[in-house]
């Protein structure tokens, strides 16, 4: 890993721990992430004149992709509404990156490397910690919350292993990601609209 890319990752964490305490304190969490993946859709059309379109085969991915990022926005209101974001965040994200490797390996036949698979465990083993740490008492474990974090987990193992397959077979990484981002945005649209009546559209705006 060059120091570009270990930079990259650790802004990248940054700024998603960052919308994810937003989406948290925000008094309407599922208005407030669907505004934010309406967010990523427009930036990912400045990018559409640059980058190819999809051929055939990769088009399941990003399909797939779309619905597993739906269950995976689903799975984390519900965790932030049930419970404490010390406790839910480090619980979804951190055992997320332990079911991305198994599920590779099962899925896609990628075994990482020994200490790959040393690092992912300590990875996890770290922020399950950081997760029982952030429990006020653990002796009042919020099952559900608990529940929901998990279900996030699984969810974000999905995707990465459905992008991780989809952008090796598309043209660049880049057309895959702003694709996807737009897919994405106007399938939130669709669900906000449904959900939330028209009527939603003006407080999105504001």
């Amino acid at each position: 890993m060059t120091l570009f890319v270990f930079f990259a990752v650790l802004a990248a964490a940054a700024m998603h721990a960052i919308w994810n305490a937003l989406v948290k304190v925000h008094l309407d969490r599922f208005l407030s992430i669907t505004l934010m993946t309406l967010g990523m859709g427009t930036a990912a059309l400045v990018a559409l004149p640059f980058v190819e379109v999809p051929k055939a085969e990769v088009w399941p991915y990003i399909i797939a992709s779309v619905f597993f990022h739906m269950g995976y926005r689903t799975f984390l209101i519900g965790a932030y509404k049930a419970g404490d974001f010390a406790q839910t965040y480090p619980l979804a994200r951190g055992t997320a990156p332990l079911l991305a490797a198994i599920g590779g390996m099962v899925v896609v036949k990628e075994v990482p490397a020994p200490l790959a698979i040393l690092g992912i465990a300590l990875l996890s083993a770290g922020t399950l910690v950081m997760s029982f740490r952030g429990g006020a008492h653990l002796e009042k474990l919020n099952l559900r919350a608990v529940g929901f974090a998990l279900g996030t987990s699984i969810f974000i193992a999905s995707y990465t292993l459905s992008d991780g397959s989809g952008a090796r077979l598309a043209a660049t990484a880049s057309s895959y990601a702003a694709w996807l981002f737009i897919c994405d945005a106007l399938w939130a649209l669709v669900l906000c609209i449904v959900f939330r009546g028209p009527r939603s559209l003006p407080v999105l705006a504001a």
